[in-house]
């Protein structure tokens, strides 16, 4: 157990047996009344995101995650990974995937988090790089700093991307904001 106090941005702690990841760490000494300590905390199985107020004396649970390395192998009623370190096949339900799932494309190498031997969490790679496979067609003269139209890459996601870029190019996207990078050679 560690006091409320000791908690940081990323930690990942346990409150009433539910697993959570600490997304903001904020500390109030108000003029009147007592200290207390703001948290925003992210729910690791069900990914639901809360505000929750602390008397400066509680105590949590600190909670130790172990992650490893896994390859996305195919997709059946789950999605199926090779786990880089044991050559094991994990299976994970949609929902211990996140939001990016449509960014996963077979060979993919993804990050999968365990809490005491059970998957609770997976991390695609910040950058993937993808094909375009289907967008309006780029005109002459359009710059980085026009427009933008949809695209939808190889691996299913649809991202706005800039007017210059055409079907058969290879794009970055950043994961994390859903969003063109740049091309790829």
């Amino acid at each position: 157990m560690i006091e409320i106090v000791d908690v940081r941005q990323g930690m990942a702690i346990e409150i009433d047996g539910e697993l959570y990841i600490c997304q903001k760490y904020e500390h109030y000494k108000p003029g009147k009344g007592p200290a207390f300590v703001k948290l925003v905390l992210k729910n690791l199985r069900t990914g639901a995101q809360f505000e929750r107020k602390f008397n400066t004396d509680e105590r949590v649970k600190k909670a130790f995650l172990d992650s490893r390395p896994a390859q996305y192998m195919y997709h059946d009623v789950h999605y199926n990974f090779m786990d880089q370190e044991s050559y094991e096949t994990l299976t994970l339900d949609e929902s211990l995937l996140g939001d990016n799932i449509d960014f996963l494309e077979e060979g993919m190498v993804i990050t999968i988090v365990f809490y005491e031997g059970t998957p609770v969490g997976a991390e695609l790679p910040n950058f993937v790089e993808l094909e375009v496979v289907e967008t309006d067609p780029g005109l002459k003269g359009d710059t980085a700093s026009g427009g933008s139209k949809p695209a939808k890459l190889s691996s299913g996601a649809i991202i706005q991307v800039p007017l210059f870029v055409s079907i058969g190019e290879k794009i970055r996207v950043d994961t994390r904001k859903r969003e063109y990078v740049t091309r790829v050679s």
